[in-house]
């Protein structure tokens, strides 16, 4: 086992050396995108355009020998263009059924906020189910499947918010910032040199799988990180409990029973990423942001004073007591 440990630490860290070829200063990207793919969940990035959220999943695609995908979200895109289309054969006078993008292992879904609700609750079925129902027949996902979205919350013009239920089914949340100064120069320097650069490719499919399987059943997690995790997901349901009286005003809506699993999952992966066979309390606080910021509703006083739901998890994190 220990030689398995040691084999997939290995192939991590190499990924994460192709990632750093392109991706100069994204660490936090880099290790977001790689715990959501190990803990078999979907994740959505969120910040401004051009900070490298799109050539981040495309180059990590690369390094997985996992076929993909790309959907431009568009205001006039239609449900039948991320699934299926019919196309009818003139010389036999049958018509065929067409698989469209989303029949993928590794789908990167861009602006995903551009297109309507209808056409986002195209990926419910998929993304949860891994199934897609066309007419009276089921077909079954390719496994791994994974949805990485994009999305641009500062244009409002032929936008659309996602739907609480779309939204609680990615694992996480991630917040893409801005480069620092030096690393700005970085980016600068070495932009032209990353257009030819060659990405290899690093894991198969079958250890993707193995590697997953391997951390699900060796990270350890104590019956008082269980407990914990429950006490912080309380937490935003009954504040009072917990003497949070001062955050229920902003709370319109609790974070699901998806957010304990989320915690759980994604801080295992993180203990095997720091060389740990056992999840600890800084673990759970470490995810803790990704993991239930888009869980979190906001009344509108929230949103009047300027209150968003990062400042609602540091405040139950201060608050709320590790066993």
């Amino acid at each position: 086992m220990n030689e398995k440990i040691n084999f997939y630490q290995t192939k991590i860290w190499e990924i994460k050396t192709e990632l750093k070829k392109v991706i100069i200063w994204q660490d936090k990207l880099i290790d977001v995108l790689i715990i959501s793919l190990i803990s078999w969940g979907h994740i959505i990035l969120e910040w401004v355009p051009w900070l490298a959220k799109t050539l981040s999943i495309q180059t990590l695609a690369k390094t997985l020998d996992l076929h993909f995908s790309r959907i431009s979200f568009t205001p006039d895109l239609l449900p039948w263009d991320l699934i299926w289309w019919q196309i009818y054969n003139q010389a036999e006078s049958k018509f065929y059924t067409k698989k469209w993008p989303i029949f993928t292992n590794f789908l990167l879904a861009d602006e995903i906020n551009r297109a309507p609700s209808k056409v986002q609750s195209a990926l419910l079925e998929a993304m949860q189910e891994k199934k897609i129902t066309i007419a009276d027949e089921t077909f079954k996902l390719d496994n791994p499947f994974f949805v990485l979205a994009t999305q641009n919350p500062i244009e409002q013009e032929w936008t659309y918010n996602l739907p609480e239920a779309q939204l609680d089914r990615f694992l996480m949340k991630a917040i893409i910032d801005y480069p620092t100064e030096s690393e700005e120069i970085e980016i600068m320097k070495n932009y032209s040199k990353n257009q030819n650069i060659l990405i290899n490719k690093v894991l198969s499919k079958k250890e993707l799988l193995e590697l997953q399987t391997l951390i699900e059943e060796n990270i350890f997690v104590d019956d008082k990180i269980y407990s914990y995790v429950k006490d912080l997901v309380f937490a935003t349901r009954f504040p009072s409990n917990y003497s949070l009286e001062n955050i229920s005003q902003y709370i319109s809506y609790w974070v699901s029973p998806r957010a304990s699993i989320a915690l759980i999952k994604t801080s295992k992966v993180y203990a095997f990423l720091n060389w740990r066979e056992f999840v600890t309390p800084d673990d759970i606080k470490k995810m803790a942001y990704d993991c239930l910021r888009h869980r979190i509703g906001l009344t509108f006083e929230a949103l009047w004073e300027n209150i968003n739901a990062d400042e609602i998890i540091e405040k139950i994190l201060a608050w709320v007591i590790v066993p």
